[in-house]
């Protein structure tokens, strides 16, 4: 596929002469194409939903051209939580994945009623602690092989998911 501006450099130009630099410009038509795209190649899968890493390009006119296309905001810290919420995403519409996660997140990600994701065995205790429970649905984020994750030693993966396992 060849890639081709959404933009001439006329069109730069006089763009230039109304909007101050630096500026960021965006391809709609593009994002929406894409957006659209990911949404049916996964038509087949009911369940299935694309989560924008919020982090990446925290504007909220994308992540709503996104939402509007069935996307989710995976959030990783209060801000992200705060701007999802701000544009109406909640609930299962948000992935939190975070490290080092203040309690204080951890409430907040759990009354927006997202589904909290964990890698290390040691956040079990302290997102029960945060919230006071562990969630009906929570998420542990795997890897592909055996050595050693975030500090943890092999095996611990099993284990938290066992953990969490009800």
């Amino acid at each position: 596929m060849k890639k081709k501006p959404f933009v001439t450099k006329e069109q730069l130009q006089e763009i230039v002469k109304q909007f101050p630099t630096p500026f960021h410009l965006y391809d709609e038509k593009g994002i929406r194409a894409n957006a659209q795209a990911v949404r049916e190649a996964f038509a087949w899968n009911k369940g299935y939903r694309e989560y924008f890493a919020v982090k990446a390009e925290p504007n909220p006119f994308i992540i709503q051209i996104l939402k509007e296309y069935g996307c989710g905001c995976d959030c990783s810290s209060m801000t992200e939580l705060m701007l999802s919420d701000a544009l109406g995403i909640r609930g299962e519409q948000i992935m939190f994945s975070s490290n080092n996660t203040p309690a204080e997140e951890f409430q907040l990600a759990d009354r927006l009623g997202a589904v909290i994701n964990l890698d290390d065995i040691t956040h079990i205790d302290f997102l029960e602690q945060a919230i006071g429970k562990i969630p009906e649905t929570i998420s542990c984020r795997g890897i592909r092989n055996q050595q050693r994750h975030y500090g943890q030693p092999a095996g611990c993966k099993i284990r938290l998911y066992k953990r969490t396992a009800v």
